[in-house]
């Protein structure tokens, strides 16, 4: 009971510092984001503004993301009210689109094609201009979830689904996951080996790392969320979706020690960008034999019921 009144505290605690209401939230987060912004802009900051800095805007950048579906909600019940927004819903499309989970589930998997494919452009044009193997990994990388999530969007499209073959489906992207956890690891070799990373300019980190967090954070709650309503293709969409943002996880990693990490030197920008991706690595490997063999066990128990 002592246990489990403690555990219950520090859920509480934990959550009063830090899942706060929206205005809180917009209260910490602007003026820390602003003082960041300012310590990145001065040459001569003292050590103890610019170390109080970085501490705040890390809050802030947490809040914000664990804050932001609470502020849209917060929003969104105020906009709602609107007279044009109530006539947007009363379009059929947009008020499925709203309403319905799993249809919005559909629409993202051709958001999310057609941004694999950009990224992989992206990423082709800057390895052929530069002449850099790593984003030419990348861009394979990305291409071959651009190609999942086709797959995924041609069986959506198709009549006369059944269980069976969407279990196999889903374990046919379970079994490519496996595949690309190589091509991650190359990746992972390649950033270690020439010690490089991604830069951006100026504060454009800051918001990298808030939409990072954001995507990352959003897949996982996606994934856990369309698993209970045992949709095999859309979990694998979600799942496709989880190893995108764990990708942009490594590619924040890699841009923040290039920027940040004066002093840790080139040896602990090895070290740190290996653990970081040899985590990333694994959980992508986890997820891809969790798939593979739950499908397995799905499909073995469907056609044992259907003979008896």
């Amino acid at each position: 009971m002592d246990r489990e009144r403690v555990k219950k505290r520090l859920k509480k605690i934990f959550g009063k510092v830090f899942f706060l209401p929206p205005v809180p939230t917009l209260l910490i987060s602007v003026p820390a984001y602003a003082l960041v912004i300012y310590v990145l802009a001065e040459e001569d900051v003292e050590p103890a503004m610019a170390y109080a800095a970085y501490f705040l805007s890390a809050y802030a950048l947490i809040i914000t993301v664990t804050g932001i579906a609470g502020f849209v909600r917060f929003v969104r019940q105020g906009v709602n009210q609107h007279p044009f927004i109530k006539k947007m819903l009363n379009v059929p499309l947009i008020s499925k689109y709203l309403k319905e989970a799993t249809f919005r589930a559909e629409a993202s998997l051709y958001q999310g094609f057609f941004i694999n494919l950009l990224y992989a452009g992206v990423k082709l044009f800057s390895g052929i201009l530069y002449g850099s193997v790593w984003f030419l990994t990348l861009a394979a990388y990305y291409i071959l979830l651009a190609l999942m999530r086709a797959s995924l969007l041609h069986y959506v499209r198709k009549d006369g689904k059944s269980k069976v073959s969407e279990w196999r489906r889903y374990r046919l992207c379970g079994i490519i996951l496996l595949f690309m956890n190589v091509a991650l690891a190359g990746i992972i070799l390649l950033v270690v080996y020439e010690n490089s990373g991604f830069e951006y300019p100026g504060v454009l980190i800051y918001v990298m790392a808030m939409y990072t967090f954001y995507a990352a954070i959003t897949a996982v709650r996606n994934v856990i969320k369309f698993g209970r309503y045992g949709s095999p293709v859309m979990s694998a969409a979600k799942v496709i979706s989880l190893t995108a943002a764990l990708v942009s996880m490594l590619s924040l990693t890699t841009a923040m020690l290039t920027q940040f990490d004066a002093a840790g030197g080139p040896v602990f920008r090895r070290v740190m960008t290996a653990s970081t991706g040899a985590g990333i690595s694994v959980i992508v490997l986890g997820m891809a034999v969790f798939m593979i063999v739950r499908s397995t066990k799905q499909m073995r128990h469907i056609r044992q019921e259907k003979e008896m």
